[in-house]
């Protein structure tokens, strides 16, 4: 495994993280030994990026994680531990109904995460989606007490706009950003978000990195996502846009053939390519998956190679918006 710098002053991450998320929610059936087997997996891999937040499961996922974490000190110390809070849910529905970014709402829900994870301590805490109608001061002042306090280490926005970021890195250092990007999903970092980080110093941490599975090729139809997979709601995979994304899949393929790699990998060390302080977290809940993910840290593209991916996937080629409307409202503040 090869290890990129969390922003200028964050710690040293391993080049390729570990999504937690669907280890609980979104994409089928739970399997909790499974998933901490992956988990092992990825410590033998030297994967030390660990990305859950409070809203995965509503705390499940920080619990399945806090499980692993269990086992002892010497697993809590190899990892760099990140969450996100903000994500409130309906108790009938248990679906979002909003966001929640006051200074009140900080401390508190960092303090049912660190009980959750079984931890004394987040490595990076992240807020999750941003309340426009909190000013970012506000919320990331209270998220630098909780620094103050030995409670968090660094801090990180996601899904924030330009103006926003540096807002919140006057008020306290952030040291990185959340943001989705892939060969699917380009255009909201390429452009003034990461000029900005560049400026000011701050990380991408890329997630959804392989279009939410669709650029592994392991999906071939709609019909076989589980009836409890989330992405039977997401635009890319409805039956009318579906179709067409996969022929684009098919021709990243033929490119990935060519290099010499899976369509996985080849997806992966294009962003690896996009610069140092781009990091993805592609999730997974199986360790074969795992190792396919993580050997792309060990190929090096050629400039060639990294224009004729990109240009395999056109501006405006994807068909669907990459959320649905709902989802997308909370997005970009």
């Amino acid at each position: 495994m090869r290890y990129r710098t969390l922003g200028t002053d964050g710690p040293e991450v391993s080049a390729i993280g570990l999504g937690c998320m669907g280890m609980s929610i979104a994409y089928g059936v739970p399997d909790e030994a499974e998933s901490q087997r992956t988990l092992d997996r990825a410590a033998e891999l030297g994967i030390t990026l660990l990305d859950t937040a409070d809203a995965y499961g509503r705390g499940a996922n920080e619990e399945l994680v806090g499980r692993w974490l269990s086992g002892g000190a010497r697993r809590r110390d190899s990892v760099v531990l990140a969450t996100k809070f903000g994500l409130r849910h309906d108790p009938a529905t248990g679906r979002v109904d909003g966001v929640d970014t006051s200074a009140a709402y900080v401390p508190a829900a960092c303090e049912a995460s660190l009980r959750r994870l079984g931890t004394d301590r987040l490595d990076l805490y992240y807020v999750h989606r941003r309340n426009p109608e909190v000013p970012i001061e506000e919320t990331v002042g209270a998220m630098a007490e909780l620094v103050r306090a030995g409670k968090v280490r660094h801090l990180g926005l996601s899904e924030v706009n330009a103006t926003t970021l540096r807002r919140a890195h006057a008020e306290h250092p952030i040291s990185a950003i959340q943001l989705e990007y892939s060969l699917f999903t380009r255009d909201v970092v390429e452009g003034d978000i990461l000029s900005t980080c560049r400026e000011l110093g701050i990380a991408v941490v890329a997630y959804s990195p392989l279009g939410r599975g669709m650029l592994t090729g392991s999906v071939t139809s709609r019909a076989e996502l589980a009836e409890t997979d989330n992405r039977r709601r997401w635009p890319r995979f409805s039956d009318e846009n579906i179709d067409r994304n996969l022929a684009l899949v098919r021709a990243i393929g033929e490119v990935a053939a060519q290099i010499g790699c899976t369509p996985t990998q080849a997806a992966l060390a294009w962003l690896l390519a996009q610069g140092d302080d781009i990091i993805p977290i592609p999730g997974t809940k199986r360790p074969h998956y795992l190792e396919e993910n993580a050997a792309a840290a060990e190929i090096t593209l050629s400039p060639d190679q990294v224009a004729l991916l990109r240009s395999t996937v056109p501006p405006d080629a994807v068909a669907g918006g990459r959320y649905p409307e709902q989802a997308l409202a909370r997005l970009g503040h």
